[in-house]
């Protein structure tokens, strides 16, 4: 007994499938059924598509040794931000006039920040950057400029 098509072996009695009937191949292609979703959602693309923002294909994931040296660094500014807490905690030398004296303790206070500030700073705005090569060379910038002198030299007034 002859059959129609070698795709007949692999189907089982009675099914009925659409590429196997002549009448299908006639009639014009249906729309793909529409999914039917809870009350309050919404269906957003294509049945079966996956969305990339275009902004995700460029960014790849950090590697394990581009993570480490990040770790690193911000160890290095936690260091840094305490060093430089010991070092205004330690200081007497602020001046005798009123004005004076706030202006030194606000720039002071923004000396025990400004590790932070410049770690959170390039991360915020090196996010999008599609190489984290710029980050590592401003953190590293940071970790030269940052260095809390007085800390290291004794807090000499």
């Amino acid at each position: 007994m002859p059959h129609e098509s070698d795709d007949e072996a692999l189907t089982w009695a009675g099914d009925d499938e659409p590429a196997l009937d002549k009448s299908a191949g006639q009639s014009a292609p249906a729309a793909p059924p529409t999914p039917r979703v809870a009350r309050g959602w919404k269906v957003v693309g294509q049945p079966g598509s996956v969305a990339t923002p275009a902004d995700e294909s460029t960014r790849r994931q950090m590697g394990s040794v581009e993570l480490v040296v990040h770790g690193i660094l911000g160890g290095v500014y936690l260091l840094y931000v305490i060093g430089w807490l010991i070092a205004a905690q330690r200081d007497a030398a602020a001046p005798a006039d009123i004005v004076g004296g706030a202006l030194y303790a606000v720039g002071l206070w923004l000396a025990v920040l400004a590790p932070a500030l410049w770690f959170g700073t390039v991360l915020w705005l090196t996010r999008r950057a599609a190489s984290s090569r710029n980050r590592l060379i401003f953190l590293t910038l940071g970790v030269v400029v940052l260095i809390p002198v007085p800390f290291l030299v004794g807090g000499v007034a």
